[in-house]
């Protein structure tokens, strides 16, 4: 989503700074019940999404440390020890949780400070293998504490999400979902801002009567968003030319 060229940490850390200050103000509040209560993301508890919400912010402080040093410094040991970590840390108490969130996150943003202006660009790798300048991973973090305070299902709505985040992840997100040859043909159409996509094998407008109608699905951006990413079973869309909204491959 961020080009390194033209990443402007200060901008970044902002950004972050806010989305991180409200997702641990929604955490403060749970209860015992509410951490056990489920996500929005099948099979995960809400202590599910703080814990990882904490290994994450140490995992992105791994890559930023990497950067700065020029010392290899693996965001997890695997992605194996990542969900190892995440299901032994679940069943802590609220007070447990909302304390690793909260010093999880102080460290990452601590990380990110030390960071001089030439390591942004350094080429760090994931644990899926991809190869990206570092900056990625501040990008990375704002999109999972943004996403994943969705998830939380706490009252934070997907429309609270920035608009010029919903923008572009939206964008990201059908890219991804074109790529796949499982995902349905359909076409987008985004009512608050007019932004219309399309994706799926095959798909095309309906330019007249000689071309068959693909499944049109009209609703603002952050509803399109958090439906095409599983988080909403999209009863805001609108859709035509179909009797029900398409099935769409789980992404993230």
């Amino acid at each position: 989503m961020t080009d390194s060229t033209d990443f402007d940490p200060a901008a970044a850390l902002e950004q972050l700074v806010a989305a991180t200050a409200s997702l641990l103000r929604t955490a403060a509040r749970f209860t015992e019940a509410d951490v056990r209560a489920p996500s929005l993301l099948p099979g995960w508890s809400r202590g599910h999404v703080l814990t990882h919400l904490a290994r994450n912010a140490d995992g992105g402080r791994h890559l930023l440390t990497w950067a700065r040093t020029g010392v290899e410094t693996p965001e997890y040991p695997s992605l194996a020890a990542r969900d190892a970590q995440i299901e032994a840390g679940a069943g802590r108490s609220a007070g447990e949780l909302l304390a690793d969130l909260r010093g999880s996150a102080a460290a990452f943003e601590a990380e990110y400070r030390r960071m001089p202006p030439e390591a942004w660009h350094r080429t760090v790798r994931w644990t899926r293998g991809q190869e990206r300048p570092a900056a990625r991973a501040a990008d990375a973090r704002l999109c999972e504490v943004l996403l994943h305070h969705v998830d939380l299902d706490a009252g934070w709505t997907p429309a609270r999400l920035p608009a010029d985040f919903v923008d572009t992840m939206l964008g990201r997100v059908v890219a991804s979902l074109g790529a796949r040859a499982e995902t349905p043909a359909m076409a987008l159409y985004a009512t608050d801002t007019g932004a219309r996509y399309r994706l799926g094998g095959g798909a095309r407008y309906r330019l007249g009567g000689g071309a068959r109608p693909v499944p049109a699905v009209h609703g603002v951006q952050s509803a399109l968003l958090v439906w095409l990413m599983g988080r909403s079973a999209g009863d805001d869309l609108v859709v035509r030319d179909a009797a029900a909204l398409p099935e769409v491959p789980f992404l993230y």
